[in-house]
This record gives structure tokens, C-alpha cells and sequence, in this order.
């Protein structure tokens, strides 16, 4: 990228191979992995901002140049690419058998829907979650970690019938249409009536309003995200009266307490080993339809973790 803007800036380019500094690693990429994030970043809107010229991508997973050891990394950027370069701190072992799109899918996708239940929310035993978005990366796994973290009732949102089927699939209680106007209702309704206690909310905008409005009293929403690009304000007399509770969540500063984020990821580790957690992995593109990739993340078309392959 050498400019800011719409999908066309993203352009298939030859680099020099990167050289590791201090502190480094080089990884041979075999997968690259899309978050929305990197939408957001393409037009300079995500929380850090970017400098050009950039080569996107925040994690690879693939082979140590100078070990051989297969390993998931964070790269912050350059993860586009068929070589990339990731701090050591930030450059995780692949247990023996876990798989390049399993370990992508829980690097920052799987970490992020484990501390919204440990860290954001607090979930509490016997308490209801609203998981939106529930089809994709963050939302299928948290559907999946709802029981095991002591939700009573897990209650998804997904755009279209077949997305609300793999939510209940996955073990969501009820699935509903997340489209703003009378969610609030619906959200009430799918728990038997009752208002809900947490809602893990990527989406800003309309969505997060009607999602506050169905809080219970000591309820929370956790801001993950704002897809939408529009903001919300919440009143402070509206957080008294309601005894409510909206909670920011941004993975990297778990990256500040390496314990944090490392705990995180070595019990997700686990549970894929066991079988206890499903990673639903979308469509693999080639790094040149990056720009395809990203516009069908952005769009909603996809369903479960996008992968890029550098060497197709």
C-alpha cells in the first residue's frame, strides 16, 4: 500500500526479503490470516494508526528461517507477504498436529473471544451472553467457549438463516437476526423474557444502542470493535439508573502483560487439542485477491477465518 482508500490500493508487488533486527524473527509464510482490522487499517480508521508505504497483515503462521520450528506470530504489519518479520516475544511454538489455519484463527480471533468472557466481561456463572456476529472468527469461538466459562444462555446474532444455523450448531442456545430496528425486543425475548446481562458488541452504531437497551440491571456491553465507523455516547445518568456497564476491549494491550496474552492462547491450544472447540475456516485466497478477500470480510460473505496464501 502506498496510499489509503478502497480495496485497489492493496497491489501485488516484489520486495526485498526483510532482514531481522534485534529482538526479531523471519518467518517463511504458509498462511497469512484476515482480520477486520486490516479493513480498517487500509483506510487509516483502525485504533493505531498507520504509516506508508505498508505492507498489511498483522499474523502469519509458517516456519522460523533460523530454526525450522513451525510457529504463529503477531507481525503488527507486513504479514501480506511470503516473508514476514515478528518480535520473538510475540512468536508462539505450534503444539505437534494444531494446524496453520486453527493456530491463526486463535492468535488474536481466539484470544479476543477469551478475555471478552475472562478479562472484558466477566462473565459470571449462571449469567446470559449475547454473542453478535456469532458466524464469524470472534463470534464462532465465543459461542463455543459460552458454556465452558459459565455462560446459562448463550444467544447469537447472524445475517441470515444458514449463519444462525452453524451458531446453534456450534452451541448457542437461540439465534436471532441482529438487524437494529427491534432488536432490543428480540434480545428480551430470546432470554425467556428477560433482559440479558452481557453482550460482546463489534458494531457501534444502532446495534450497540439497542444492545445497550436490553442490558439487566448490572449488565455490560464490551466494545470490541465499531464495524459500522459510527459512535455511540452513553450518558452517565442513563449508567446510574440502570446500574450498566460498557467496558472497551482491545486485545494489544494484553501484548503489554505477556502472561495475559500467553495464558490466553495456551488454553485455547488445549482446547482445540481435545476437541473441544471447532474452528470454522472460511475461503483461502491467493496473496494477489487480497483485495477480493478483504471486501468479502467487509461485506459480511464470508463465514469463519479468511486465510491468504503467499506461494498459490
Amino acid at each position: 500500500m502506498t496510499e489509503f482508500g478502497g480495496p485497489e490500493v492493496l497491489k501485488l508487488t516484489e520486495l526485498p526479503k526483510p532482514e531481522p533486527g534485534p529482538g526479531q524473527v523471519l518467518i517463511r509464510v504458509s498462511r497469512a490470516g484476515l482480520n477486520f482490522a486490516d479493513t480498517h487499517t487500509r483506510t487509516n480508521s483502525y485504533v493505531q494508526k498507520a504509516t506508508l508505504p505498508l505492507v498489511p497483515g498483522g499474523e502469519v503462521a509458517g516456519v522460523r528461517e533460523d530454526t525450522g520450528e513451525r510457529v504463529v506470530a503477531l507481525t503488527g504489519s507486513g504479514g501480506y507477504a511470503e516473508y514476514a518479520l515478528a518480535p520473538e516475544e510475540h512468536t508462539f511454538a505450534l503444539p505437534q498436529g494444531l494446524g496453520d489455519d486453527v493456530a491463526l484463527a486463535m492468535i488474536i480471533q481466539g484470544t479476543t473471544a477469551w478475555h471478552l468472557y475472562r478479562t472484558a466481561g466477566r462473565v459470571q456463572e449462571g449469567e446470559s451472553v449475547v454473542v453478535h456476529g456469532a458466524a464469524g472468527g470472534v463470534g464462532s469461538l465465543a459461542v463455543q467457549l459460552g458454556r465452558s466459562f459459565g455462560a446459562a444462555r448463550v444467544i447469537a446474532t447472524a445475517s441470515s438463516e444458514q449463519k444462525r444455523a452453524s451458531a446453534l450448531e456450534l452451541g448457542a442456545d437461540v439465534a436471532i437476526d441482529p438487524a437494529a430496528e427491534g432488536l432490543t425486543e428480540r434480545l428480551i425475548e430470546a432470554n425467556g423474557g428477560a433482559a440479558v446481562d452481557v453482550v460482546f458488541e463489534m458494531s457501534g452504531g444502532e446495534v450497540f444502542d439497542a444492545s445497550y437497551r436490553a442490558l439487566a440491571p448490572f449488565g455490560r456491553v464490551v466494545a470490541y470493535g465499531i464495524a459500522t465507523n459510527v459512535p455511540n455516547e452513553v450518558r452517565t445518568g442513563s449508567l446510574l439508573r440502570h446500574s450498566r456497564a460498557v467496558v472497551g476491549f482491545y486485545l494489544f494491550h494484553c501484548l503489554e502483560r505477556p502472561r495475559m496474552f500467553a495464558q490466553a492462547l495456551a488454553d485455547l491450544f488445549a482446547r482445540a487439542a481435545r476437541g473441544e472447540l471447532k474452528v470454522i475456516v472460511g475461503a483461502t485466497y491467493p496473496l494477489a485477491q487480497a483485495a477480493l478477500a478483504q471486501v468479502e470480510l467487509r461485506e459480511r460473505r464470508s463465514t469463519g477465518k479468511l486465510l491468504l496464501d503467499p506461494r498459490a
